[in-house]
């Protein structure tokens, strides 16, 4: 029986990850570096230091990695008004309180990078459980943030779903037998996600409960 969710947070509640792929290919242009959507989904949902590794790897000069970040920052800053919540969010969320699930959320980014969405787009009251990079010593893929979302939620896995993006977090939700839902966005749709319970272009393409079914009726064949 399905009582409680896992959301991941950039790129499935907010596609962040879009607005972050155009500001870093326009920083990288001035170090003379093509970044292609290809590379950067890879580094999705994990630590920047993945995407640094792999950007050093393009050129032989010396990048200086604090430099790049507060260009990225400086021009994200003016391209925040451009986000939103995706597409059925609210809708899942409303649905999940509604049926009586638990609902945590498992981000590699910050606390308060996190949170400050939640509290702008005031859904942070949905979730009785919320972890972040600074509660593990690795973040995804690394399953350290699924396994403590569901400590925190006082859960089996069997009993949870997992909500996610990326490449990176599917590996980690599916380290810790969670059945994952892959919702990609328009940087990670391309990757090659296999593994997970189900696949949605949208939350709008199936209700909660919906969904529910799916992986239920799957985990009763297995």
């Amino acid at each position: 029986m399905i009582r409680g969710i896992i959301f991941d947070f950039d790129g499935l509640i907010v596609d962040t990850e879009s607005v972050w792929f155009t500001v870093y290919a326009d920083v990288l242009k001035d170090y003379q570096i093509e970044l292609t959507l290809n590379e950067f989904s890879k580094c999705i949902g994990t630590s920047d230091d993945v995407l640094f590794k792999m950007l050093q790897s393009k050129t032989e000069i010396e990048l200086n990695q604090q430099e790049i970040k507060k260009k990225t920052e400086q021009l994200y800053q003016l391209r925040m008004e451009e986000l939103a919540l995706r597409e059925g969010v609210l809708d899942y969320l409303q649905a999940a309180k509604r049926l009586g699930l638990r609902i945590g959320l498992a981000s590699s980014s910050s606390r308060q990078w996190v949170v400050g969405f939640l509290e702008k787009f005031n859904i942070l009251s949905y979730f009785e459980v919320i972890k972040t990079k600074e509660d593990v010593q690795k973040v995804k893929p690394d399953p350290a943030l699924y396994s403590q979302a569901l400590e925190g939620l006082n859960l089996e896995s069997e009993e949870v779903i997992v909500f996610e993006d990326s490449l990176n977090g599917l590996i980690a939700a599916t380290k810790v037998n969670l059945a994952c839902i892959i919702v990609p966005n328009p940087v990670t749709r391309e990757l090659a996600f296999s593994g997970h319970a189900h696949r949605l272009q949208s939350m709008e393409e199936q209700t909660l409960e919906e969904v529910i079914r799916v992986v239920t009726t799957k985990q009763k064949v297995l």
